[in-house]
């Protein structure tokens, strides 16, 4: 439930201050009156994001095992793909972000309605995909009770909060240190999800090992404890790992951390005035 919290809360987030910078422009430039066309692609996304959650679970459904399996490592593998480039992205883009969307929605509104909403559809639609994609392959292997669904329901819900509280200036939090942060969690998550994509392959018969375990802390790790139920679900760390998942695990967590700690080398050019380490966010109209 935590690791699906953590999910919805950054990507939902990063979708809400997409459309918090899009609405505070429309607003700001006297443009109110398109504001329904910003919605309107919001919805579309929104509902585009929502199928495609809904057909990676039918198609998970209607595969045989060995196909279940081979699905599952895929979306796996994918979603540790796509994680990975959103966190380090995020980090680059999010100083920028704010004036590329304005620029996007000014040249928009010069070519007409439809370029409005396909600008804000775009905008959100990458996000939610990822949302829908890193929720399913987060939550493979879970039980059937809803708390992934809840989990990932409560931290979209925070984020519309949190983003409008944002765009009101009712809320003051420091984006880049909150991007840090859930970024090193969501790296821990991406390397359990990619060790699960490796156990799937090994049990569609693709990799071997899978009966050759690493270690065996079962008996220290109570597989019926709140704790082993936290650390299973939230960076997919067992008590009988094969050797190949913990190789995974270390292989990609280790260098993925080590990267996104390292600090920015590239400085301001000469002459140029450093610019703040923390997004702006959207201010409402005056």
């Amino acid at each position: 439930m935590f690791a699906s919290y953590l999910i919805g809360l950054r990507e939902g987030l990063e979708a809400t201050l997409v459309v918090s910078i899009l609405v505070a422009f429309l607003v700001k430039s006297g443009r109110g009156d398109r504001l329904p066309l910003v919605w309107a692609g919001v919805g579309a996304a929104v509902a585009l994001s929502v199928a495609f959650g809904a057909l990676l679970t039918f198609t998970a459904a209607n595969l045989g095992s060995r196909q279940h399996e081979m699905f599952d490592a895929f979306a796996s593998l994918a979603a540790t793909v796509f994680v990975t480039f959103m966190i380090f992205w995020m980090r680059t883009a999010a100083r920028r972000m704010s004036g590329d969307l304005r620029e996007k929605l000014s040249d928009a509104l010069q070519l007409g309605s439809v370029a409005v909403v396909v600008v804000a559809f775009l905008s959100v639609a990458r996000e939610g995909l990822e949302t829908a994609l890193l929720w399913f392959a987060a939550v493979q292997g879970a039980t059937t009770s809803a708390s992934p669904l809840t989990g990932i329901t409560l931290g979209l819900l925070t984020s519309v909060a949190l983003g409008y509280g944002l765009y009101r200036s009712a809320v003051r939090i420091n984006l880049t240190k909150f991007f840090t942060w859930t970024g090193l969690l969501l790296i821990l998550v991406a390397a359990g999800i990619f060790k699960y994509g490796v156990h799937d392959l090994q049990e569609a018969g693709l990799l071997p090992g899978l009966s050759t375990y690493a270690f065996d802390i079962s008996g220290v790790l109570d597989p019926g404890a709140w704790y082993s139920t936290l650390l299973s679900g939230m960076f997919n760390i067992t008590a009988q790992p094969s050797v190949l998942e913990t190789v995974a695990w270390v292989a990609y967590a280790v260098p993925v951390l080590v990267l996104f700690l390292r600090r920015p080398s590239a400085k301001a050019p000469a002459g140029t005035a450093p610019q703040s380490q923390q997004p702006q966010s959207p201010q409402p109209a005056s």
